[in-house]
């Protein structure tokens, strides 16, 4: 009888730790959709890219195209508004800057 509660104990601690790397991807998922600092136009890297946060702005930009904005761009993120460009700074999804990139599909 004690080697069947030893054989329970074991299987359902290999069993937690199997599940351990899936809880621990859950929860980074959870953290990247946490609230960002929104993007000053005025530093510097949003300057050096173009970025503006009102597409009227962007018309006088040769790069740009009608239809661009940050929210059809493949580098947005729409969970959080945040941008793979500037990682830790959040965009505004009608935004734009010289990265854009058409989204995939």
């Amino acid at each position: 009888m004690a080697d069947q509660h030893r054989r329970d104990f074991i299987r359902h601690g290999l069993l937690g730790l199997a599940a351990l790397p899936l809880s621990t991807g859950l929860l980074a998922n959870s953290a990247q959709a946490e609230e960002l600092p929104r993007l000053d136009p005025d530093s510097p890297q949003a300057k050096s890219l173009g970025y503006v946060t009102n597409i009227a702005k962007a018309k006088d930009n040769p790069t740009y195209q009608a239809g661009e904005h940050c929210a059809n761009c493949m580098f947005f993120k729409q969970a959080n508004n945040g941008c793979q460009v500037f990682p830790q700074y959040s965009v505004v999804p009608d935004g734009w800057c010289q990265s854009w990139t058409k989204q995939a599909g």
